[in-house]
């Protein structure tokens, strides 16, 4: 009698056991791939975030406008004439040639930053109102008034203090602290500024400083850092000049 050829129903087994174990590895070592590819990719957006909202608060410092403006009104009667900037250790109003959605070549912005607490993971925010100035006029309805600073007794102008809103932009998150230095230039040439807490000069500082340093430092990824902005404004906020 002929034996005819063929596969045991063990056989069968033992193939099928192998193929199952060959496509789960692969299906395993795809997975892996893929979780490596969406960490990776996560990092980099991060980064690139990190890395323009840096830029971007650069950009904003330097296109510092050198605006002088009536202050307020009182019975319809524009106030005397301010520097439509005020520096503080903890807000900014200033205005800026550079703007958020048409950076260089869009309008002027009146910018107000200030930070605030975090949503989530706790440390600070820091945080931008942009708001179309439209000239010296409406930059001045902000203006509530003169005082004298009560350390220099130099009158600075006063603004609304600004709060976070739907507009709000987050330039930066989840930070151990944030807060504003100005640069007054040194009297004796030569000699080094002295960095300010607070803006107290009749006209505009030399340089802005926003020190910022994350709550939970990380060196595999950028990180928030301090952003130190050189204001080449020469004018005399008293003077007249032609194009005002």
């Amino acid at each position: 009698m002929r034996r005819e050829a063929g596969v045991t129903l063990l056989e069968i087994l033992i193939a099928v056991t192998l193929l199952s174990l060959l496509t789960v590895g692969l299906f395993s070592a795809m997975r892996i791939g893929l979780s490596a590819f969406s960490r990776t990719d996560a990092r980099l957006m991060e980064n690139r975030r990190v890395a323009g909202a840096q830029r971007i608060i650069d950009q904003e410092l330097e296109g510092l406008m050198p605006v002088v403006a009536p202050c307020g009104t009182a019975n319809g009667v524009p106030g005397p004439k301010a520097v439509i900037f005020q520096g503080l250790p903890d807000t900014l109003t200033m205005v800026s040639t550079f703007s958020l959605q048409g950076a260089w070549r869009g309008q002027p912005q009146m910018l107000q930053f200030l930070t605030a607490p975090s949503d989530e993971g706790g440390g600070v925010r820091l945080l931008v109102n942009e708001t179309p100035y439209t000239g010296p006029v409406w930059g001045g309805a902000l203006c509530m008034g003169i005082v004298p600073n009560p350390q220099t007794g130099t009158p600075v102008p006063q603004f609304r203090r600004p709060a976070p809103g739907p507009g709000s932009f987050v330039l930066a998150d989840h930070l151990a602290y944030c807060r504003f230095k100005y640069l007054t230039p040194s009297p004796e040439p030569g000699k080094p500024g002295v960095w300010l807490p607070a803006w107290t000069g009749k006209g505009w500082p030399a340089g802005i400083r926003i020190e910022m340093a994350p709550v939970a430092p990380n060196a595999a990824q950028l990180q928030p850092v301090t952003v130190t902005a050189p204001i080449y404004i020469n004018r005399d906020p008293v003077v007249q000049y032609a194009d005002q």
